[in-house]
């Protein structure tokens, strides 16, 4: 939503698309979700209609007008792979993190299957972009786990994982071609407890396969008070980055100006 963020492992959200459904057990108590529900019916207002899924080519270029180089989650309040997003919205999406390759990208989806089968065809032209990081959500060992697999058979250059809400013991976890590891308990009102065993065994998982690992949070109804620490110690791993240079503004202007199109009319060029 902004050039700068409170979730610990991104700099900035960007959110061309608004809005999702749920479709598995780490769905239930969303944050997204909660948040712009709370604004329905509001005039003006970003979520004026609640979490119905919806585009937003208005946003297409906001990553281009940023003056520093960021870490940018896209869609942290929908997802970028939702069954009512074009394929043709996704690929202009990707177009522009392709021309602005002095951030990192973070993209983040339970609807790993519709990824996959896109980096194989529409989007094979970005498999080798190593600034675009493609992640799926990994909640439980029925839905959450089968998405590894998934993201496993994807030609991309960075994968990774957000084990976040993690609600079970997700077990021995194949990490063959994955280049980092995000835990995280769920917070919020109606929480589901994550237990330490589950985090140490991730954790420790991570370490024999030398993944970076980072850990988000405990969660809970009050997680500042529960904090990050994973026995007497934060964890803040990321995958190593080769920073691109970043273009003087008259280049960036003018690659802003190549999107125009699509934002006047609101369809992709």
């Amino acid at each position: 939503m902004s050039a700068h963020s409170k979730i610990e492992w991104t700099d900035a959200t960007w959110n061309p698309v608004r809005g999702c459904t749920k479709i598995s057990p780490g769905c239930a108590h969303c944050y997204a979700e909660t948040f712009a529900e709370r604004f329905r019916g509001v005039p003006g207002h970003p979520y004026e209609q609640g979490f119905d899924p919806r585009l937003v080519p208005e946003k297409l270029i906001e990553p281009l007008r940023w003056s520093t180089p960021k870490r940018v989650f896209v869609n942290s309040m929908s997802d970028l792979f939702h069954e009512q997003v074009p394929d043709e919205y996704i690929l202009e999406v990707v177009r522009v993190m392709q021309a602005a390759n002095w951030h990192v990208f973070q993209i983040l989806t339970k609807r790993s299957q519709r990824m996959r089968d896109l980096l194989k065809t529409k989007l094979k032209a970005v498999r080798d972009a190593s600034h675009i990081w493609w992640g799926v959500s990994v909640e439980d060992r029925k839905h959450g786990v089968p998405r590894i697999a998934h993201l496993q058979s994807s030609p991309a250059a960075m994968r990774f994982l957000s084990i976040e809400p993690l609600i079970e013991d997700v077990g021995r976890l194949r990490l063959a071609g994955i280049d980092w590891v995000i835990v995280g308990g769920e917070s919020g009102a109606g929480a589901r407890q994550m237990r330490p065993e589950w985090v140490r065994s991730i954790q420790s998982q991570c370490k024999k396969t030398g993944t970076p690992f980072f850990f988000k949070q405990w969660g809970g109804v009050r997680k500042s008070v529960a904090g990050r620490e994973l026995d007497g110690r934060t964890y803040d791993e990321f995958p190593r980055v080769v920073p691109q240079e970043m273009p003087e503004r008259q280049r960036r202007h003018e690659v802003i100006a190549s999107f125009e199109p699509a934002v006047q009319l609101g369809v992709p060029t």
